[in-house]
């Protein structure tokens, strides 16, 4: 089964630095994959934030975190990152790691594959 393990979320001041990471197993390739990382704040939608597609490693980002947020995938160890930098209060959010069929627009409905969060809190 595949199993998607967050952590490194953590209450911090505004502006400071985060990452993420998310540990993959079960899968052995990612042919055709996106991973990407979404969040959820407290009585809104989950967004997508960021998502890198397999096949030729181009990241995805939202609106609200382009510039500052920057996905990346350790092949080699499994392991999917969020490098979170000049953070704000409005990224306050349940944070969660994902793995779907298609990246472009970040569509929760793509992905089949969720971990169980890891909670971000900006002060």
């Amino acid at each position: 089964d595949v199993q998607l393990v967050e952590s490194g979320g953590e209450s911090v001041q505004e502006g400071a630095s985060l990452k993420l990471s998310c540990a993959v197993s079960g899968l052995t390739t990612y042919p055709e994959n996106c991973m990407a990382w979404f969040r959820q704040a407290e009585g809104k939608e989950r967004e997508g934030v960021a998502g890198i597609a397999e096949r030729d490693g181009s990241a995805f980002y939202g609106a609200s975190v382009k510039g500052r947020f920057t996905i990346r995938h350790d092949v080699a160890k499994h392991m999917l990152y969020l490098e979170m930098n000049g953070r704000k209060f409005d990224d306050t959010a349940m944070y969660y790691c994902a793995i779907g069929y298609e990246c472009p627009g970040l569509d929760r409905d793509n992905f089949g594959y969720w971990g169980q969060g890891t909670q971000v809190t900006v002060s």
